[in-house]
């Protein structure tokens, strides 16, 4: 009976976040303690369970629940799922750290003996399968953790700290929706904001954090060309919508490389073109999706701009009336460019280069134009000095397999996608506690 007893009282030990002592400079092992004991079990849940943009209850659920049991002040429901905990801790800065926790909806098909099954009915009303494609849940596992060491550490730090769950990013509106729901009126108002992103273009141990531009704005752009139906061996009684839309893409093309200046990094992509349903109809509507990034608001209006200019005047080339020149719609599904705040990023990087290493950092340019709108909490949208880092998720082993012509790394948005769990949450937990505790460090006497 003795032995029972101790076996459920370790049992119920190991069931928590431990704690940490104030004079304990191992931090990295108590969290790797943390990720054995209790977040590994978080994680796989998350992953088993993804849910799409707006509709995360369960995983908002799950993550209000853990921060109250550490110990934070948490409100549901900020920004339709989005959750907001707060701990105060004396006098000192206010910090606030994010994580997004949304999937995509993808057929999971990495392999892994944890992987998806889920499906969902999404916010246009029709079901579909649901992965976490991007590693949100890598994000909110790690912010979890961080809020366990930081409730665990509290002898070592003053101030507030502000932790958000923050809905839909993948839709790149949740974080709007959160600063219209009063976020920074409702809560203490961050005097700095963090977040990060797990890459498995970046190896497992290392970190990616540069000044500066990290992310692109993005706008997704809607064109519905209207044209007049008529028998595909009638051509000339009709205006073909079809043609109209080939010829607006092929515009298109020359806003990039004709009027943004070479050095200004700009995207439109057409991404969907779809009209009619026969062969010998000349159909009557033709609709287009379009992504287009930027990485300053002056070229991201210039392309806006020009794609509108684009569209309306070749209408008017093939004879359209006013009232039936081509539509275009800029969606909700938008975001500015997100830049990392110069002097709050050297602090950091500092902080990261003393813990980790000077060679923890993996120094590449950017290869892509991808987007995040984290830009919506911090400058120049706001006043609040903002820093988004990257959390390396990929072993070099299979960086090394593929650059000897093995098996391609999968990207992000692939149903192939996968991180190593225990090195990205372990890594990013102790990140983001270090950077708390270097800026919520106390005054001196």
């Amino acid at each position: 009976m003795k032995h029972l007893v101790l076996a459920l009282a370790v049992s119920s030990a190991l069931a928590a976040i431990q704690p940490v002592s104030a004079q304990s400079t191992d931090l990295g092992k108590t969290i790797a303690a943390d990720y054995d004991n209790k977040l590994e079990a978080l994680f796989l849940d998350f992953h088993r369970n993804p849910e799409l943009s707006y509709k995360e209850t369960r995983t908002a659920g799950i993550i209000a629940k853990e921060w109250r049991a550490t110990g934070w002040d948490v409100t549901e429901k900020v920004g339709g799922t989005g959750v907001v905990a707060v701990m105060k801790n004396g006098d000192g800065p206010t910090l606030m750290l994010r994580a997004d926790m949304d999937g995509l909806p993808l057929v999971e098909d990495s392999g892994l003996d944890y992987k998806s099954t889920a499906r969902q009915v999404s916010i246009d009303g029709t079901e579909k399968p649901v992965m976490h494609a991007c590693g949100h849940d890598v994000h909110i596992t790690s912010l979890i953790g961080t809020a366990g060491r930081l409730a665990a550490m509290k002898d070592q730090w003053r101030g507030t700290v502000v932790l958000i769950a923050q809905p839909a990013e993948e839709r790149i509106g949740g974080a709007k929706l959160m600063m219209e729901d009063g976020l920074y009126q409702r809560f203490p108002k961050p005097d700095f904001a963090m977040a990060f992103h797990v890459s498995s273009g970046v190896a497992t141990g290392k970190l990616a954090l540069n000044e500066g531009i990290s992310s692109s704005s993005s706008d997704s752009v809607d064109i519905i060309v209207h044209g007049v139906g008529a028998h595909g061996a009638s051509p000339h009684r009709g205006k073909d919508p079809i043609v109209m839309g080939a010829e607006i893409i092929m515009a298109l093309q020359t806003i990039v490389s004709r009027e943004i200046a070479p050095l200004k990094p700009s995207v439109i992509t057409v991404g969907s073109f779809h009209s009619g349903f026969k062969h010998n109809i000349i159909s009557d509507k033709a609709t287009m999706q379009l992504t287009v990034r930027s990485d300053d608001n002056d070229t991201r209006q210039k392309l806006l701009d020009g794609i509108k200019r684009v569209a309306t005047n070749v209408g008017r080339m093939n004879g359209l009336p006013e009232d039936k020149l081509p539509e275009v719609k800029v969606s909700h599904e938008s975001t500015p460019a997100n830049y990392n705040n110069a002097p709050l990023t050297r602090r950091i990087k500092a902080v990261f280069a003393e813990r980790f290493g000077k060679d923890v950092f993996e120094e590449k340019p950017r290869e892509g134009m991808g987007a995040e709108d984290f830009a919506y909490f911090v400058e120049p949208n706001t006043d609040v000095p903002g820093v988004y880092f990257a959390v390396g998720g990929t072993p070099q082993a299979d960086f090394d397999r593929e650059e000897a012509g093995g098996a391609q790394v999968p990207s992000h948005h692939s149903p192939f996608f996968k991180v190593a769990p225990r090195e990205s949450v372990i890594l990013g937990t102790e990140a983001m506690t270090a950077a708390a505790l270097e800026l919520l460090a106390p005054a001196a006497d």
